[in-house]
């Protein structure tokens, strides 16, 4: 992906701090010193330490926040950095990041007011004026801390994150105005419709991915804006620079991508229905996005989550296990209660089995130990070798037109490895990988998904090695409709067509009451799949999310 270039005067001498700043407002009302040492002396003096004294432990006290809170927000209006890294626990990151607000972001006038605190928690509003050659425009927003006790001396202390002076700031990123290193784009849908954050609130990661890699491309000329700049760890996450406010504007060059404005609709919609939802819905036949949500409007994990896909990996194992002759849909074939595995002992869902029953039965009702109990059978690199050449997962190589996950399916031994023929373990997808994978069955051939066409810029798309088998696709579909119409995926599948095949999956997750829900599906020339987190199982939560496309899909 390009790079945005990093606007940031030169500097002949150490930057200034914020000056000609006003008292910290709280609760509407201003305070001075007497706020920050008086009412609170008693509670600081009694959490000094020395050798003879012990470090205080426990809980907070309410004046020890408010007299931190009060502390910290008043050094920081006042342009009083290094006092205000004082009463953090990271008060090296917290001096660089306030310096560059004032030196980089070119922000002034600072005004912090403290919210109603929760607990430890303290919110606050900011209002500032960012001025950069003589232009100028007010920037508002809200944020957060947490006040903790430092376990060295008991201090209580602004529990540092770089999203404390902004939120959509993660630790190492900066913040900077000056004009944009890439200039605007006029995102379009597949019938010409502008894409906008107010029309798609879920598209805002999108619009920033396409503006950097294609920005340039699209022949716009670059405004002056406040931006983040993201750092290295946000790099690795693949995150985009992302614009906070536009001071003056650019002129915006045009890119058209393959989102359909109905089925975009439909999802946005289908997402908001349940917390942490996403989805992805595409075209089987050429690969084209046709839609993509998250109903939380920050991380786009639709496109770059790195999640346990649960059962709906067994649609991977059930094609390695077909192409080696290994199993037939309708070969009888148990599901054990339980089954041990280098160590391990494996449990199917409420301790269900299948004593006598087909592998089509026991993949319709997504009973593990029908799968893990292949695992003896099976070299380690197996079903790593099967999700690339055939799904082509794992690569790190598709180029959609923005920041994506390509899937991870590493290869494991052992009690892992059994984990991972049932998506647990080291496998790691995201919606859009599980509804490739559907679309790779409809199809029988992998088409690289993509959101922008490959012409615009020339680029290449990723390509499988290889195709599975008509003997193994048609193997597929007949497990696949058989779920859709008998097992765990026939509720939410009722209604369409019985050519139309599903896959249920539940993602187990350390420190999680309810795993994560996964559904994908495929009916017509449309697939799709959509993950609902901490949701519980997929044919309840994220399986009507999908069906809901693929009829609106069908019906058009």
């Amino acid at each position: 992906m390009g790079k945005r270039r990093r606007v940031v005067e030169r500097r002949k001498k150490r930057p200034a701090v914020i000056g000609g700043m006003i008292a910290v407002v709280v609760g509407g009302a201003g305070f001075g010193l007497y706020a920050l040492y008086g009412g609170g002396a008693a509670d600081a003096a009694s959490t000094k330490t020395a050798d003879h004294k012990p470090v205080k432990t426990g809980p907070l006290s309410a004046t020890e926040v408010r007299t931190t809170a009060r502390t910290f927000l008043s050094s920081w209006q006042q342009g009083k950095v290094t006092q205000a890294a004082a009463v953090t626990d990271d008060s090296k990151a917290c001096i660089k990041l306030l310096t560059g607000y004032a030196k980089d972001a070119h922000v002034k006038g600072v005004t912090l007011t403290e919210g109603t605190r929760t607990g430890d928690k303290v919110p606050f509003s900011v209002k500032a004026t960012v001025s950069y050659k003589g232009v100028s425009k007010p920037l508002s927003y809200s944020s957060a801390f947490t006040v903790v006790r430092r376990t060295s001396d008991g201090k209580p202390v602004v529990k540092w994150h770089a999203a404390v002076v902004h939120p959509d700031l993660a630790d190492g990123d900066t913040l900077v105005t000056g004009e944009s290193g890439t200039p605007p784009i006029k995102a379009l849908d597949r019938d010409g419709g502008e894409i906008t954050t107010a029309k798609y609130p879920s598209l805002g990661s999108v619009l920033d991915g396409l503006r950097e890699k294609f920005g340039k491309k699209a022949g716009g000329k670059a405004g002056v804006e406040l931006r983040v700049v993201r750092g290295t760890a946000s790099e690795k996450a693949k995150l985009s620079d992302k614009t906070l406010l536009e001071l003056s504007k650019g002129t915006p060059g045009t890119v058209k991508t393959t989102l359909s404005p109905t089925l975009q609709a439909a999802a946005e919609k289908q997402v908001s229905t349940q917390k942490n939802a996403s989805v992805v819905m595409m075209r089987p036949s050429t690969g084209e996005v046709l839609a993509v949500a998250n109903s939380s409007h920050g991380f786009n994990v639709a496109f770059q989550g790195s999640l346990a896909p649960g059962s709906t990996m067994k649609i991977i194992t059930s094609t390695m296990l077909f192409e080696k002759g290994l199993i037939t849909p309708d070969a009888s074939h148990p599901c054990p209660k339980t089954y041990k595995l280098a160590g391990w002992t494996f449990h199917n869902d409420g301790d269900s089995e299948i004593k006598q029953g087909s592998f089509k039965l026991s993949f319709g009702a997504s009973c593990n130990n029908a799968f893990i109990n292949f695992a003896p059978k099976l070299s380690n690199s197996d079903l790593t070798t099967e999700a690339q050449q055939v799904y082509g997962l794992g690569m790190n190589n598709w180029a959609i037109g923005v920041p994506t996950f390509d899937g991870s399916v590493p290869v494991q031994s052992g009690a892992q490895m059994g984990a991972s023929l049932i998506g647990q373990g080291g496998v790691r997808m995201n919606p859009l990988n599980m509804a490739s994978v559907s679309a790779t069955v409809d199809t029988g051939t992998f088409h690289q998904p993509y959101l922008v066409a490959p012409t615009v810029d020339n680029r290449t798309i990723a390509k499988a090695s290889r195709t599975m088998s008509s003997k193994t696709q048609s193997e597929l579909k007949e497990v696949m409709q058989y779920t859709a119409a008998y097992g765990t995926a026939a509720k939410a599948m009722s209604g369409l067509s019985s050519s139309c095949g599903a896959k249920t999956g539940s993602a187990e997750v350390d420190g999680q009451k309810k795993p994560n829900g996964w559904f994908t599906a495929y009916c017509g020339d449309f697939s799709a799949a959509g993950v609902v987190q901490a949701g519980g199982h997929g044919g309840d939560t994220a399986g009507p999310i999908v069906a809901a496309l693929l009829k609106l899909g069908s019906s058009l």
